[in-house]
Formats: C-alpha cells, sequence, structure tokens
C-alpha cells in the first residue's frame, strides 16, 4: 500500500536514489555493489560553485566482496560527483578498511569506529548499512545457513521477534513465546519480588 496521497501542493527540491545489487561470482563469493546519488531539481549553489538543476551533487559507489561467511575479502569505493571535487575523492582507498571486518552483530559499532567523522564520507558511510543488509539477501536461498544455527532474521525486527506470530508460524522450532493459541496474561507480582 502506497502512502497516502500529499495534503498540499508542493515542489520537488532534492532526489537521492540508492541503488544496490548483490552478485554470486564465480568463485563461491559474493559481491555487493551501492550507488548513492542525489541531484537537486532546482538551482544549487555550494562553496565551489553554483550546480544547475537536475545536476548530480553526489555520486559515490561502494563494492564489497564477501565470502561465504559474511566476511569482507575486497572492497572498493569511488565518487564520480562531489561537492568539493578533488577533495570529496581523496578519502575512498580508505574503505579498503572494511577487508576482514565481518557483516555480524557489532558491524554497525565498527563501521562507525573506522569512518564516522573525518574518518570517512558521510555518504559513502551510509551506503554501507544499505549494501550489508543487501549481502544477506544475496546470500538467502543460497544454501549457506546452517539449520541447527537461528536463521538470521529472527529477532532483528517486530515481525521476526522470536516471541512474534509471525516466528510461531514459519520458525516453530525458534519460537519463544506463549505456547500457540494460549494468549500469555500477566499475572500479579509474586510477593517480596521487587520490580
Amino acid at each position: 500500500m502506497p502512502l497516502s496521497p500529499a495534503k498540499t501542493q508542493r515542489q520537488s527540491l532534492h532526489h537521492r536514489e540508492i541503488n544496490v545489487r548483490g552478485y554470486k561470482r564465480d568463485d563461491g563469493c559474493f559481491d555487493i555493489e551501492g550507488h548513492l546519488h542525489d541531484r537537486k531539481e532546482v538551482e544549487f549553489k555550494v562553496a565551489s560553485g553554483v550546480r544547475p538543476a537536475g545536476s548530480s551533487v553526489h555520486s559515490m559507489w561502494l563494492r564489497i566482496t564477501i565470502d561465504r561467511s559474511m566476511t569482507i575479502i575486497d572492497a572498493e569505493a569511488s565518487s564520480d560527483a562531489m561537492p568539493y571535487v578533488g577533495y570529496c575523492s581523496e578519502i575512498t582507498p580508505e574503505y579498503k578498511k572494511l577487508i576482514g571486518v565481518a557483516i555480524c552483530p557489532g558491524f554497525s559499532r565498527r563501521v562507525m569506529e573506522l569512518f564516522a567523522g573525518t574518518r570517512g564520507c558521510t555518504h559513502i558511510t551510509d551506503l554501507i548499512g544499505s549494501v550489508a543488509t543487501t549481502a544477506f539477501q544475496t546470500i538467502a536461498g543460497q544454501g549457506l545457513q546452517d539449520p541447527t544455527k537461528v536463521p538470521f532474521q529472527l529477532d532483528k525486527c517486530h515481525a521476526l521477534a522470536l516471541d512474534a506470530p509471525a516466528v510461531a508460524r514459519y520458525y516453530p522450532n525458534w519460537y519463544k513465546g506463549a505456547p500457540i493459541g494460549v494468549t500469555a496474561v500477566p499475572g500479579p507480582a509474586s510477593e517480596g519480588e521487587n520490580h
């Protein structure tokens, strides 16, 4: 279901597109490529000059290569359009620091340690999150999930909380809620129980 119609007339000022694709390589690894593209739909002044309406303000790319364990084994970033030509793109080699980082719990924290603030490009660093989540979608269905371990998607969103009805229905082995058909009702606190 799409968003409801806008409540008033409006003018489009800015358009951001993020496009991410996942590829299976012949060597059994996976490439995930992301592109972030910003353009202004009105004339826009930046410190380096005026950008005409419709021109690109940002066009940044990031490719990571992951192995079957979701560890990044290669990374490359590039910038085609930027506000400060000759300056913004100097940071792109720093994204090689992603090599050796596993996409697992703690990944976002590690990304911030490596690239927050002046250690990275805001837009390429933002793109890492989209690339990382697309990595999970890319390997889904590739037979890499260990059937004895909790599926990676569980307990990552409200619909797939371990006590949620969707988990009871689709992942019953991992369900941690009230027995199916029984609604858990909190009882009165036991005597001496502290809250």
